[in-house]
């Protein structure tokens, strides 16, 4: 817009500093001319003035200027609390209407800029508007106007603008909210102790239900919720921490779901939940190695569990069985004797793994004691059987109440006569089978065979026992597709069998050595129930807001579809993408905080997803406590757009500079005037074909008028 503005300025046609020197000189010439009360005096000054104004050359300047509009910057905000409730549907109709009434209004630019939900940052109001506000010349800048419920969390500690700031609040004042809040929550616990939680449930916007250690606001019942079983209800008072025992039953996540009840009134329950994820290890494990009697892999087995710091070991070897008294008597044998009792009834349950090797059964425990050690295996126990010869003779474990858990038994005919008739004789290499190949314990094993038309790359053992499988998987077999090692559940606990005493060989290095140690470890791991070596499972995890589920079995049959069910409860089936080494994949959203359960029919599994914005949720009530800094040094102004359909906008108007941005009812953005000069026409008031008859006129009267 063109606009002519008339002014006068002065343009010296001397410097300003000798103009100012001429000028003292005329005083001082003045000055006896005065003293002396001449009579040319006045005309004097005259003259000299006259010259003064014509040298300092006064022009009438007229200056053409094109005007540009201000801008008002609207900032609206779309995070997860600005859409709870009706919120997003008020602040859409108050942006639609604000941009109309801005519209309106003469030289001025509107613009507008959407704060995106920001993750575990927060609202990030100020760094959008920053943004924005780069394009925008401040000179011109008449204010911003930002819908939002207040829950902003950048404000700077300075205004980063001098125009006025104003905030538009959704809902009315004096709203009420209850969280349940996580003071301390450990993400670990040793399987079998209990951990300890400590939360507190608070009342914002109530007196005393706020602050934590307040006198608080009476009592509000608190659900419990662990795995998915059913609820434990506990009264908490409001605003004070309240501590929670969570026992740790199992290795692996466990997941502890809390909520709070709702309170009347409320805006939102989205923040009386939580959930905490407790990942269950184990402490030092207990394992009893118990050999039979010397032999060339014996030290295999000690070396392997002595290796694991995690590991308490307790080894007794048989040196000294009672068909070989000797008559010596017992103050000068070396020995410690066998303390049966002690480890097979009165400590047995305190050992998470029993491991036999080459354990021959010559009298040494009573068939009460064998019978404790199966029932111990029924109770969730762990035994682990490397076996020789002696396991097709007499003596063999096999023939005792210890047979009962066995997956498999001396092959009939085997142990019959003298020699080692129960025993395969010649060099083979264990073949890992087609179950074994989708087993954890054997799957991915350094030398395996890919397949059963393929030799393994490891070395040769020499013998193996005969066998016959009544039970559990055989992950790996020996020539001719024996059974070699057999992995087997029974009742709560697990039972492995190793048909061979030469697995030692690998350790050797001999034919190339094998993965002994791996594949040792692996089968105790999956014996202590392992989370990471289940072989039939189902697991879930959360990433990036995707729900990530994978079942492992080690049938080949077809997976099941599995059901998901959401933190609000609704259902969806999904169905899996079967993959290598008996895995099944799905994966699918989880966009809501909370408990997910996954279930394949015999299975469920449960994860928690933390709210992806946890700063928003903690305050779910719309405040601009967080904005009155910035609100106090720009001197704008928080209006509430009220709970109708139809927001309550205030009037908006057009204020100079230095006046205040708000009074009753309305909200101002400031006018800049900010203007771009096109052209400028100078005429001089004093030219000098005027100035110089003037002063000669004048110079001429004085002396006249002296002269008389």
């Amino acid at each position: 817009m063109q606009q002519a503005f008339a002014g006068i300025d002065l343009s010296p046609v001397i410097p300003p500093w000798l103009l100012a020197a001429l000028g003292a000189v005329a005083v001082l010439a003045l000055v006896p001319a005065l003293w002396r009360r001449a009579r040319g005096a006045p005309l004097r000054a005259l003259v000299f003035a006259l010259i003064l104004l014509a040298l300092a050359n006064p022009r009438l300047v007229e200056e053409t200027r094109e005007t540009r509009p201000d801008i008002a910057l609207v900032v609206i905000d779309r995070s997860d609390s600005a859409r709870i409730g009706n919120r997003a549907a008020q602040v859409e109709a108050a942006r639609t209407a604000l941009e109309a009434r801005l519209g309106r209004l003469p030289e001025l630019e509107v613009r507008t800029v959407e704060v995106l939900e920001g993750g575990n940052q927060g609202t990030r109001l100020f760094a959008a508007m920053e943004q924005a506000l780069a394009e925008i010349p401040r000179a011109r800048l008449a204010g911003v106007i930002a819908l939002t419920d207040g829950q902003v969390h950048d404000v700077p500690a300075a205004s980063p603008i001098e125009a006025p700031f104003h905030a538009l609040l959704p809902g009315r004042p004096g709203e009420v909210d209850r969280r349940l809040r996580v003071i301390e929550a450990p993400g670990f616990g040793i399987v079998g102790r209990s951990v300890e939680l400590r939360v507190a449930i608070d009342d914002l916007g109530v007196p005393n239900g706020g602050a934590a250690g307040s006198a608080g606001s009476g009592a509000a019942r608190l659900s419990i919720r662990r795995d998915g079983s059913p609820p434990r209800i506990e009264s908490v008072p409001v605003g004070r921490e309240h501590r929670i025992e969570v026992p740790v039953e199992r290795g692996g996540p466990t997941v502890v779901e809390l909520a709070a009840e709702a309170r009347p009134g409320e805006v939102s329950e989205l923040n009386n939940r939580a959930v905490v994820t407790v990942t269950g290890v184990r402490d030092r494990l207990r394992v009893l190695l118990v050999s039979g009697e010397p032999h060339a892999g014996e030290r295999t087995w000690r070396r392997l569990l002595k290796a694991d710091p995690g590991v308490d070991l307790v080894h007794f070897t048989i040196l000294r069985p009672p068909e070989k008294d000797d008559l010596t008597p017992l103050n000068e044998l070396a020995l410690i004797a066998f303390p049966v009792r002690e480890l097979f009834q009165v400590k047995l349950r305190e050992f998470d793994l029993v491991v036999f090797d080459r354990f021959a059964n010559r009298g040494i425990l009573p068939p009460a004691y064998l019978r404790n050690i199966a029932d111990y295996v029924r109770g969730g126990g762990a035994l682990l059987m490397s076996v020789g010869p002696e396991f097709a003779g007499p003596v063999s474990l096999a023939a005792t109440p210890l047979g009962a858990v066995l997956p498999a038994r001396p092959a009939v005919g085997a142990g019959q006569g003298a020699g080692l008739s129960g025993a395969a004789e010649g060099a083979f290499k264990p073949m890992v089978t087609t179950l074994g190949a989708r087993h954890p314990v054997t799957e991915g094993l350094t030398g395996a065979n890919p397949d059963e038309q393929h030799e393994a790359t490891w070395g040769r053992w020499y013998r193996s026992m005969r066998a016959d499988q009544r039970s559990g998987t055989a992950v790996m077999e020996a020539a001719g597709g024996a059974p070699l090692l057999v992995l087997d559940r029974v009742g709560d606990g697990r039972v492995a069998l190793l048909l061979s005493d030469h697995i030692w060989l690998w350790s050797r290095g001999h034919d190339g050595g094998g993965p002994q140690a791996e594949l040792l470890r692996r089968a105790a791991h999956w014996l202590m129930r392992e989370p990471e070596l289940e072989e039939e499972d189902l697991t879930a995890r959360i990433e990036a807001g995707r729900l990530q589920v994978q079942r492992r079995s080690v049938e080949a049959a077809t997976p099941p579809e599995v059901t998901v069910t959401a933190p609000d409860g609704s259902t969806r089936r999904a169905a899996l993408q079967p993959g290598p080494g008996g895995r099944a994949t799905a994966e699918l959203p989880a966009d809501l905080p909370g408990v997910w359960q996954v279930s394949d029919g015999r299975r469920n599994a449960f994860v928690a997803a933390a709210a992806a914005n946890p700063p928003e949720v903690a305050d779910l009530r719309a405040d601009p406590g967080r904005l009155a800094p910035i609100l106090a040094a720009t001197g704008g102004a928080a209006r509430w757009l009220g709970a109708a359909a139809e927001p309550a906008l205030p009037e908006l108007r057009r204020i100079g500079p230095g006046r205040d941005a708000q009074g009753g009812g309305w909200i101002g953005l400031r006018r800049n005037g900010d203007h771009t000069v096109t052209g400028i026409a100078a005429m001089p008031l004093l030219p000098a074909w005027l100035a110089l008859p003037l002063v000669l006129g004048l110079a001429v009267l004085a002396w006249r008028r002296e002269g008389r």
